[in-house]
């Protein structure tokens, strides 16, 4: 680091210079001011602050050194195993993944209008030295699926790129047999853990006092909080409409729903 300063410092004068980051057989970093084999151009922006990560929970919750809880912003990966779960296809693959990328690496932050969700827990798009952009590459590797919860739609557009391109490509969770889609005629008894994916048509709509609801069958809809139909089409436009929803199925006594944030999560198919 000593190096990297002494670097910075003497070309600060010119606006053409560039500094040079590799890493080693042991995965240490290096730096330079002239180009090495495998080396990348060390971005160097004012301003930005980097912390280390001590500790990779999943693939989308991790530890800051300084004692931090962040959870990745906009994406969703499957469970690994805990104390109160268990663990999900993909979680694992998810997690090496993220503790390959960040070893030996510092990470800056990008929150968004929610600086921390209902756990408490830091908010953010995670970005390497490298400027790599943990969120949209684990999306990337369908390692992740996009889960956006207004107001923070940072880097959405981007995002549902990544993933109807990983998705095409079949990577990831993409193809896993865990996460093919269910027709919903077959959801009609037991629970649903996890992030799942529901096929289905919209037979009608209905408004509530608070939320407004998507009807599939008699025992399955879709919710929605009537503060968020701003980022809707018209309800009326998805009636007749086969769609796949994704998203977490909850039950409540003989009938089923899915809490809908983004219209992202309700695919149009015809």
């Amino acid at each position: 680091m000593i190096l990297l300063l002494f670097l910075l410092l003497s070309l600060s004068f010119s606006a053409q210079a560039e500094i040079y980051l590799w890493l080693d057989a042991e995965g240490n970093q290096h730096f330079s001011d002239k180009p090495q084999r495998n080396a990348r151009v060390f971005q160097v922006h004012a301003g930005y602050t980097y912390y280390e990560v001590s500790k990779v929970y999943d693939g989308d919750t991790i530890l800051l050194a300084n004692g931090k809880r962040l959870r990745l912003s906009g994406i969703n990966t499957p469970e690994v195993e805990g104390r109160y779960k268990s663990a999900q296809a993909g979680g694992e693959a998810a997690k090496r993944w993220l503790i390959k990328k960040l070893k030996n690496s510092k990470v800056r932050l990008e929150v968004d209008v929610e600086r921390k969700d209902k756990y408490d827990r830091l908010l953010a798009h995670l970005f390497t030295e490298e400027q790599e952009h943990i969120n949209l590459e684990l999306v990337k590797k369908g390692l992740a699926s996009v889960n956006i919860y207004p107001p923070n739609l940072k880097y959405t557009a981007a995002l549902l790129a990544a993933q109807r391109a990983a998705e095409y490509g079949k990577k990831g969770i993409w193809k896993d047999k865990a996460y093919a889609p269910k027709a919903v005629e077959k959801i009609r008894t037991g629970s649903y853990n996890g992030w799942q994916r529901v096929l289905g048509s919209i037979k009608h709509f209905r408004h509530e006092r608070k939320y407004s609801y998507l009807d599939l069958t008699a025992y399955f809809s879709l919710k929605m909080s009537k503060k968020s139909l701003s980022l809707f089409p018209s309800l009326a436009s998805y009636t007749g409409k086969k769609v796949e929803v994704r998203g977490w199925i909850s039950k409540h006594k003989q009938s089923y729903s899915m809490f809908i944030r983004h219209p992202s999560a309700i695919i149009r198919l015809e």
